[in-house]
């Protein structure tokens, strides 16, 4: 049961967040002194502007359910963030031919700088780090 409830307000979360974003008359806003900057783009590809055949991609994801699927009695958040996270992405992906990405960190070291993520990416990435915690007793 943790898994969906988290899977769904993940879900939610992220559109609710790119839909008032893409509705915003701003274009551009710095937050935390300019390190962390909010700039709306869209993306075709998948992460890091690496570019991935579509079939790749949907095979791809649908590993990466069967593998969330496995952890969710040892990691139930963890795999919720995962799977609403990826269902966000991929909902608007199959709906708009890519995502809305938002929030940029420019004084990041290196390349990072350049990249813009969204939020379904933070909870993708954070269910992904949970899966590797030590299993729940």
């Amino acid at each position: 049961m943790k898994t969906v409830l988290t899977g769904l307000g993940t879900f939610a979360v992220c559109n609710a967040a790119r839909w008032y974003l893409d509705r915003s008359s701003r274009t551009e806003t710095e937050l935390a002194g300019g390190r962390v900057r909010l700039t709306a783009l869209r993306n075709a590809q998948a992460a890091f502007g690496v570019r991935v055949p579509s079939r790749v991609l949907g095979a791809l994801s649908i590993a990466a359910l069967g593998v969330a699927c496995t952890q969710r009695r040892a990691h139930p958040v963890s795999t919720g963030l995962l799977l609403g996270g990826g269902a966000a992405n991929l909902a608007e992906r199959l709906d708009k031919g890519s995502v809305y990405d938002y929030v940029q960190f420019p004084k990041a070291p290196g390349r990072l700088k350049h990249y813009v993520f969204n939020l379904a990416d933070f909870a993708i990435l954070s269910g992904c780090a949970g899966l590797f915690l030590p299993r729940k007793k």
